[in-house]
């Protein structure tokens, strides 16, 4: 934006949607293979969108086209710990056959931006970036150390970009303690009277894992007792079709106190059906985080209808609660049996930290401010984000990308669904949260 857009009083309110629509239209789908566009891109234009404000943003590429952007804005009182606000660039793969608008083309249509990444996560990096650039052409330095995260490959469990920056660029994210994110921040309508805001202060682990099971190869004509498909399909079939006991966190425990209080009713959590059937959209984001879950994703095996195959391989991908994970692999080999060898093609830690301390004090009085009837309360996702790997830095991460959301969509099933998209007036709202949460924090 030009000196000419500053003469003119331009807003982060008045450019967010433009800059999501535009980091919307850089298609990067990623397929866990390296086989994707890249981040490189939408890294480079996060960068000159940086650089027109007066930052000094760098591009780290971990493999060609994997690209992140990192820029440290210089706060008042540089002696504070610093504060890091993180997204991630790509994005998973959409079939434009499917969508009502082109999933690449960050179309305006019903009050809502449309695309790939409207919710995951290009509406948070739209909204980080029109807070930092209003704030940096008005003079408005933020009270403390702001880093400003723009990475890649979360989408693959974050290898090519936050563990990345990590492992080989730690002194980036130097006197950093705390950082907010994605998938947290979003409203919950109880009613008129009150809006609860979830906020992100805990994610379960994962193990995405690869089952094999070797078997004799053979004629498809033949009596065969040793076929590693029915071996395999009989395992799979056993870990889909468990349910694992319901374990509640302190993070889960705090979250259906809360909501119990709202609707004026207590929230069972061995009674699961009630209590999700109370949660409307976020009963998809809520009931996994009452217990482990595994989900066979992929099958593999044979090549020819008349030849039995000596292997057969399957995908699960499983995820475990904050000090589950050694229940988890027990039950689940048990439930796989002793022929099923299981090898993790992907492995991370579950996290979670206390809903306290003035960060949290600094989201509610900023949720408060735009919105008279919210309330902040902490939840746990089912899913990971790069929190798990700045974790690895002792720094305590928060899902807060604040939006506040019409009561009728369903904004759970945006995540990596058909249609995805966000309000415009949600864009607005974040941008006016984000600022006050900065001024706060």
């Amino acid at each position: 934006m030009s000196e000419t857009d500053t003469a003119r009083g331009v807003t982060g309110e008045d450019e967010v949607v433009d800059l999501c629509r535009e980091l919307i239209r850089f298609d990067t789908s990623n397929y866990g293979d390296h086989s994707g566009p890249g981040e490189r891109r939408a890294a480079e234009w996060a960068a000159e969108k940086l650089a027109e404000v007066g930052l000094e943003p760098k591009i780290y590429e971990s493999h060609p086209g994997r690209a992140s952007t990192v820029a440290r804005i210089e706060g008042e009182d540089p002696s504070r710990p610093a504060l890091l606000i993180h997204g991630h660039l790509d994005v998973v793969p959409a079939n434009a056959d499917d969508w009502t608008h082109h999933p690449f083309s960050g179309e305006v249509a019903d009050g809502c931006v449309w695309g790939r990444g409207a919710v995951d996560m290009k509406d948070m990096d739209a909204m980080t970036l029109a807070v930092v650039r209003d704030r940096l052409r008005s003079g408005r330095r933020p009270p403390r150390d702001i880093v400003v995260a723009f990475l890649a490959d979360e989408e693959a469990g974050g290898t090519d970009g936050a563990r990345h920056l990590v492992d080989n660029h730690p002194d980036l994210f130097e006197g950093v303690t705390e950082a907010i994110s994605e998938v947290g921040g979003f409203s919950f309508t109880v009613d008129e009277q009150r809006r609860l805001y979830l906020i992100q202060t805990a994610e379960k682990g994962m193990h995405w894992m690869k089952l094999t099971v070797a078997g004799t190869a053979g004629h498809g004509s033949m009596i065969h007792r040793d076929n590693a498909i029915t071996e395999l399909s009989e395992a799979v079939a056993r870990v889909g079709r468990h349910r694992f006991p319901v374990r509640v966190t302190k993070t889960t425990r705090a979250f259906l106190d809360e909501l119990g209080d709202a609707l004026g009713t207590e929230l069972d959590p061995e009674d699961m059906e009630s209590t999700l059937a109370r949660l409307g959209g976020i009963a998809k984001l809520i009931g996994a985080t009452l217990s482990n879950t595994a989900n066979p994703t992929q099958l593999n095996a044979g090549y020819k209808v008349n030849v039995i195959p000596g292997e057969a391989t399957a995908h699960i991908d499983g995820r475990f609660l904050p000090g589950h994970e050694e229940e988890f692999l027990t039950d689940l080999d048990r439930l796989l049996g002793p022929n099923v060898r299981r090898e993790d093609v992907h492995a991370d830690k579950a996290v979670e930290t206390g809903f306290d301390g003035a960060l949290v004090e600094a989201m509610q009085s900023a949720l408060l401010a735009e919105d008279p009837t919210a309330k902040a309360i902490p939840y746990m996702l089912s899913g990971g984000t790069d929190a798990k790997s700045f974790d690895d830095l002792g720094i305590r991460g928060f899902g807060f990308a604040p939006l506040k959301l019409p009561p009728e969509l369903d904004f759970a099933g945006m995540f990596h669904g058909v249609d995805e998209r966000v309000p415009v007036d949600g864009l607005q709202f974040g941008v006016r949260v984000l600022d006050r949460f900065i001024d706060a924090s």
